[in-house]
């Protein structure tokens, strides 16, 4: 099974955690992930700037360590992030920004990249939304 996976919520959000987890399940089963594509409040999750307490679990780095140890195709709403101040160099520069937000290996696209996804997916598979 092919899976394309929305997170939506923030990074210290329950569903962000669950749509951690059921990537994890879904490829230690043996499935596909297409691409997890950020959007919403979800866009903080690829976010530099966000310091996670010393107590608390870090689900954006958790999230990017399974993206590069994967290899997975994960992608940042370009819309949302801009609202969001989520910006790659390319698009700090151009809105005259002192700083890129982004960390790799994710990346800053389109909203096209969910449709994409989904076409290319047998199951669409959504989580949260704050």
């Amino acid at each position: 099974m092919k899976f394309a996976i929305a997170v939506m919520s923030s990074p210290h959000a329950p569903a962000t955690r669950r749509a951690l987890r059921f990537t994890e399940a879904a490829l230690a089963a043996g499935h596909d992930v297409v691409r997890v594509f950020f959007y919403g409040e979800g866009v903080h999750t690829a976010s530099a700037s966000l310091v996670v307490p010393q107590d608390e679990v870090d689900v954006g780095a958790q999230w990017r360590s399974l993206i590069a140890e994967r290899q997975l195709d994960a992608v940042v709403c370009i819309a949302a992030g801009l609202r969001r101040g989520v910006l790659n160099a390319e698009e700090a520069a151009r809105w005259e920004r002192p700083a890129a937000a982004v960390l790799p290996p994710i990346e800053l696209s389109g909203l096209g990249q969910l449709h994409e996804a989904a076409q290319h997916a047998d199951r669409l598979i959504c989580f949260g939304g704050d």
